[in-house]
Parts: C-alpha cells; sequence; structure tokens
C-alpha cells in the first residue's frame, strides 16, 4: 500500500489533526471582554439603562434596546475570538466539540427566534437574552482560560456584595437608587430594594442562588469570609422581599450546613476559626434579632408573607387558561389577543407566574417542548463542567424560575446562573494545567463549606 504524503490534507490537519483541533491560547483582548460582559450583566439594571436613554424594560422605542448590552458585548467577544483562533469556522467547530449540548440550545433558540419573528409572536428579544446569551458565554469559556475564571470570580463576589449592601441602603432610607421602571414608569406604591439586580424578584432569585453557591462552592475564599456573606446576602433577600427565595435559601442552605456540620463533627477535626464564629453568631443573635425588629426589619418580611398582591391565586387561575383553548390552539399556540383578553378576564393583569404554562400558552406546546429538551441538555452539560456541590444551587434554580415567568418571558437569569456555577464551581486544577473531572476529589483547602 503507498504510502499517503505528509502535505496531503495539511491545512485542514493542523486544524483538525487526528489529536483534535489546534488550541490557540486566549488573548488579553478576549479575556478582558468577557469580564466586561459579566460586569455588564451583573451590574447594570433596565433601571439604570433608562438614565442614559436606553429603553431595555419597556415596549417602546427602538427593537435594538430590547437587547441587554452584555449580550451585544458577548456577540461581539465571540466575533473577536473567532478570528484570533485563526479560523472563524475552525473556532466554531472547535467549541462546539467541546459544548455539544451547549451548541443545540444556541441553535434551539435562534431557529425558534425565526419562528417568532416570521409568526409575529412576542418573545424575540426573549429568544436572545434568554437563550442564546447563555450560551455563547458557555461556549467561549469552554476554552478553559484560569485567567478568566479568576477574573469572572472576583466580578461575582464584587458586584453580589454592592448589590447587598445597596440593597439595605435603600431599605433604610426608603429611596430607590436605581428603580425598576417600565417604560419610564416607576412603581412608586412598591418599595422594595432594587440595587443593581433592577427587579426585586430578580434580585431575589440571583441572591438566594448566590448565599447557595457561597455554602457549597466559592473554594477560593476562606471559611470566615463565606460566612460573613451569606449573612449580608440573607438580610439583603428580606429588603428584596422575594417569599419564595427566602424560603428556599433558608431550607435548603439551612439542611446543607446541618447535615455537613455534622459529618464534620463525626470526623473528629473541627476549625477552631469557623467554631469561635459560630458560637461568637450565636452569642450576638438576639442582639441582633432585637434590633432587627426595632427598625422594622421583620415587620417588611412578615408584610411580604401576609400580602402578595394575588400571586398565589394567580398561580392557581393559570391552569384555567387551558380549558378555554382548543387542541390546536394549545399545541402551536393561541391568537395573541384573544389569549390577552382571556388573561385579563381570568384576572391575571400581573402575568402567568411559570414558565412551563405561559410559554405553552403564547407559543404553542411543540415550541416549549423543543425549548424544554435543550435547556435540560444544557444544564446537564453545564453541571458536568462544575465541581461537586452544585446540586446545591442548581435545584434552587430549578425551583425559583417556576415561581414566576422567568425563562419564558426576556431575563437574564440564565447566563447570571451560569456563570456563578462554572466560576464558584471550577473544578481543581490537575498536573499540566487541565481541570479535573467534575467526580474527582479536591484537595482539602478546596472542600464546600463544612
Amino acid at each position: 500500500m503507498a504510502a499517503v504524503p505528509a502535505a496531503s490534507g495539511r491545512g485542514s490537519s493542523a486544524a483538525y489533526g487526528m489529536a483534535g483541533p489546534r488550541t490557540v491560547p486566549v488573548d488579553a483582548l478576549t479575556r478582558l471582554g468577557l469580564t466586561g460582559a459579566v460586569l455588564l450583566l451583573f451590574a447594570v439594571s433596565g433601571g439604570m439603562l433608562w438614565l442614559v436613554g436606553y429603553n431595555y424594560d419597556g415596549l417602546q422605542g427602538s427593537a435594538l434596546t430590547k437587547i441587554h448590552p452584555s449580550t451585544y458585548l458577548l456577540v461581539l467577544v465571540f466575533a473577536w475570538r473567532s478570528c484570533t483562533f485563526g479560523n472563524p469556522v475552525g473556532y466554531v467547530v472547535h467549541v462546539t466539540n467541546r459544548r455539544p449540548a451547549t451548541t443545540l440550545m444556541a441553535v434551539i433558540a435562534i431557529v425558534l427566534l425565526v419562528v417568532v419573528i416570521v409568526r409575529q409572536r412576542p418573545g424575540m428579544a426573549g429568544m436572545i437574552d434568554t437563550f442564546l446569551a447563555p450560551a455563547l458565554l458557555v461556549l467561549m469559556v469552554s476554552e478553559d482560560d484560569e485567567r478568566t475564571f479568576a477574573r469572572l470570580q472576583v466580578v461575582i463576589h464584587a458586584v453580589m456584595t454592592v448589590n447587598a449592601l445597596l440593597a439595605l441602603f435603600e431599605f433604610a432610607t426608603k429611596h430607590l437608587v436605581f428603580p425598576y421602571r417600565f417604560d419610564g414608569a416607576v412603581f412608586v406604591a412598591d418599595l422594595r430594594s432594587t440595587a443593581l439586580q433592577g427587579h426585586p424578584l430578580s434580585n431575589a432569585t440571583v441572591t438566594a442562588i448566590y448565599v447557595l453557591a457561597l455554602l457549597s462552592g466559592s473554594r477560593t475564599l476562606s471559611t470566615p469570609l463565606r460566612l460573613a456573606l451569606v449573612g449580608l446576602q440573607f438580610c439583603a433577600l428580606v429588603a428584596f422581599g422575594g417569599r419564595s427565595a427566602m424560603v428556599l435559601a433558608v431550607l435548603l442552605g439551612g439542611v446543607y450546613m446541618l447535615v455537613h456540620g455534622f459529618a464534620q463533627l463525626r470526623t473528629g477535626r473541627v476549625n477552631l476559626l469557623a467554631a469561635a464564629l459560630v458560637i461568637m453568631a450565636c452569642a450576638l443573635l438576639p442582639v441582633a434579632i432585637a434590633l432587627a425588629g426595632y427598625y422594622g426589619f421583620f415587620d417588611a418580611l412578615l408584610g411580604r408573607f401576609i400580602s402578595d398582591s394575588g400571586s398565589a391565586n394567580a398561580r392557581v387561575e393559570m391552569f384555567d387558561l387551558f380549558n378555554q383553548l382548543e387542541l390546536r390552539d394549545i399545541i402551536v399556540g393561541p391568537d395573541i389577543d384573544i389569549l390577552e383578553s382571556i388573561r385579563r378576564i381570568s384576572g391575571l393583569e400581573q402575568g402567568i407566574e411559570n414558565p412551563i404554562i405561559r410559554m405553552t400558552l403564547y407559543q404553542g406546546a411543540f415550541f416549549t417542548l423543543l425549548i424544554f429538551v435543550g435547556f435540560a441538555l444544557f444544564m446537564h452539560e453545564v453541571a458536568r463542567r462544575c465541581c461537586p456541590g452544585i446540586w446545591l444551587p442548581m435545584l434552587g434554580w430549578l425551583i425559583l424560575i417556576n415561581t414566576s415567568e422567568s425563562l419564558a418571558s426576556k431575563t437574564t437569569l440564565m447566563t447570571k446562573f451560569v456563570v456563578m456555577a462554572l466560576a464558584l464551581y471550577r473544578p481543581a486544577m490537575v498536573s499540566g494545567g487541565a481541570p479535573g473531572a467534575a467526580g474527582n476529589r479536591l484537595p482539602s483547602r478546596l472542600q464546600p463549606l463544612r
């Protein structure tokens, strides 16, 4: 058999040889762009954008302003990185091979975006900000650049700390610095803190996930610092007023700490500094409770559970909408004007507070099924790239997104979640500078909070 010439297919084999695509180190501009995109994502809300004439949360104005600036930056960074890789098509193939489920969700989002545009239905910006943006981000960080992840961790911790402090300032002063606006209108009756994340419920969701991530992840921080941040974020949760987020953070976080606390005690080895902090916290707890009660902290908390603005009733009434639609309308989506009329007649002016129900009603069951399959595979792939402990915020995330419209409308929540998951649950490095498998045992200093 004749030997194959060494020069045969040299161009393609260099990029797609038997050993896989060639690796091009991440450049400084790509690293800076990803960091800037995450900073914009966590620190710039719709209320802040309104101040510079960018109507993100409303219906009026240019369609270009309905996309978050962080998404635009992600697209630009993706285009830049594909060029610096040397071969744009080769880069797409490279990241696709690393994250196939993520690529599938991006393709589904693009296809359904075209469907939404052709059918002239609501949700165009949602397909981009809600589903395409997190997919792009996961594809770009799939190159496992440690310097990028280190910067993302700093951004997350810094912004979430400022977010909590600003929330407590707004709670104490009753003055919202960047209030949530819809087409410029501020809801003056709602004095819940908006901080940097915009809507109070978005703040509550992100904060609850961050609390759970501090408990079982965030291994680059010391235990005392993580405990201090957990306490700060718990206080901010009350200022945001998200009942579901508060209950979930307390239940899941409390169970996690009890289980791992007893497990640590059974080993017979206890961190003296952590033990001293726990004893001090228990001693100061009565004083803290008394001060919180004096300044009306628990009045606000109790008020949120007594008055829910019809949310509980809305979650019951939304199922009755299916009885007023034909089977064909449920499968492919009903006429929007008819659905809006039925919704208002049923007393659901505040919206349909479940993403699956809302998407099924507005887009159809077939559309919803495609999104659900892409989302499930995407979440599974993200979880596989994280170290042990990711199940805690993942469980909280899946529960919380089903308590509001969340993914059925335009939101940046999923992008924020995947950033926190991949950055705060970064696997330990093994020899050669590659991240270890998600199931690998970590060094003792990187173990979850005990």
